[in-house]
């Protein structure tokens, strides 16, 4: 009976894949969590699957912080052999962030495989210092196999939860007409800048009937500064997958989570990356999709200024106020090129992999 150890820790970019695969293992297999203490594992993860804590963060200090942080990633290196040895761990499995290196560190240190999965297109640092010290490392995006040095990366696409996968009526929240449906995706936490570009469009598309689904995220205080009865604006929903599955136009950040889903959910796209994002990793993730014509890449700008209201009027225009005009109509294509970016079957994938290890 194989025993996995998945190190996933931070965001849901890290987390969601992860338990997607431990999902998708096979029933011989047992899982065990390791994370950082206070993150959103802590939350999500002991629902499923036992969750061990331990301290770690990054090496992005100078001078005594440093030799801090290079202390805090031995002790957490050596908390996690502990772990490997009494629960007779045979794998380690990683989708990046604070907790892989010191979860590589630990199962080099045993002798036992560790599979990397990296989902940007240009690779976290923890990802280019210690892919090559990896059994295997998968990547989510073409883009990114040669940006790790020292190895020799399989694409996998990067796995999505599995409720994107099946189909699901329109929310009966959502405004109910004829216009089409625009949604825009502001992040858990919010995406300030992202949401003042996106309402300034408000008024005019809702006022020529296009419905718009805002989520807005926690942290935004102009909710509510518009109403009209074809806009929603909520914190955040549990339904996106059937907010994407029928959304005729979303505007999104352009994380590799985020991307995964609004590629295997076919929906035609707007990408405003996050411009403070580390190594400039969400421009990266975006160009892959505009190099398929999969979504229109429109850089985070004052609301004052017109380039993301005529990159969506463009958009939304042939089907806003009854127009039909489909040589105008660029969506169709924009989803077709989406639906060749999304990979739905990323989880067996790395399912496969593991297996391959400790056959």
């Amino acid at each position: 009976m194989p025993r996995l150890l998945i190190a996933a820790s931070g965001t849901g970019g890290h987390l969601f894949p992860a338990l997607s695969v431990a999902d998708a293992l096979p029933g011989p297999w047992t899982v065990l969590w390791v994370g950082v203490p206070d993150r959103l594992e802590t939350s999500l993860v002991p629902k499923c699957y036992p969750l061990t804590t331990v301290k770690a963060g990054g090496l992005q200090g100078r001078g005594l912080r440093k030799v801090f942080q290079l202390v805090q990633l031995l002790a957490a290196s050596g908390g996690i052999r502990r772990l490997i040895k009494r629960e007779c761990i045979d794998a380690v499995f990683t989708t990046g962030g604070y907790i892989a290196a010191p979860a590589i560190l630990a199962a080099r240190w045993c002798g036992i495989p560790v599979v990397l999965h990296e989902s940007n297109a240009i690779p976290g640092r923890v990802t280019r210092l210690l892919g090559r010290f990896c059994t295997r490392v998968a990547v989510g995006l073409e883009a990114a196999a040669p940006r790790i040095p020292g190895c020799r990366a399989v694409v996998t696409g990067t796995p999505v939860r599995g409720t994107f996968l099946e189909k699901h009526s329109l929310p009966t929240w959502v405004p109910e007409g004829e216009g089409p449906l625009l949604v825009v995706i502001g992040g858990s936490q919010g995406a300030l800048g992202l949401n003042r570009m996106t309402r300034v469009l408000f008024p005019s598309l809702l006022n020529s009937g296009c419905r718009v689904v805002h989520l807005t995220g926690s942290n935004d205080p102009e909710v509510g500064c518009i109403e009209h009865p074809l806009l929603v604006e909520r914190p955040f929903s549990n339904e996106i997958p059937a907010l994407l599955q029928h959304a005729d136009l979303a505007i999104s950040r352009a994380g590799a989570g985020s991307l995964s889903e609004l590629a295997v959910s076919g929906t035609p796209t707007v990408l405003v990356p996050f411009p403070q994002a580390a190594d400039r990793h969400q421009d990266a993730n975006a160009a892959c999709a505009g190099a398929l014509a999969a979504a229109v890449i429109v850089h985070q700008h004052d609301p004052s200024e017109k380039t993301l209201r005529n990159t969506v009027w463009r958009l939304l225009g042939p089907r806003i106020g009854g127009g039909s005009d489909p040589a105008a109509d660029l969506l169709p294509n924009m989803e077709l090129a989406m639906r060749e970016l999304g990979v739905d079957d990323a989880d067996q994938q790395l399912v496969r992999l593991l297996n391959e290890l400790l056959d």
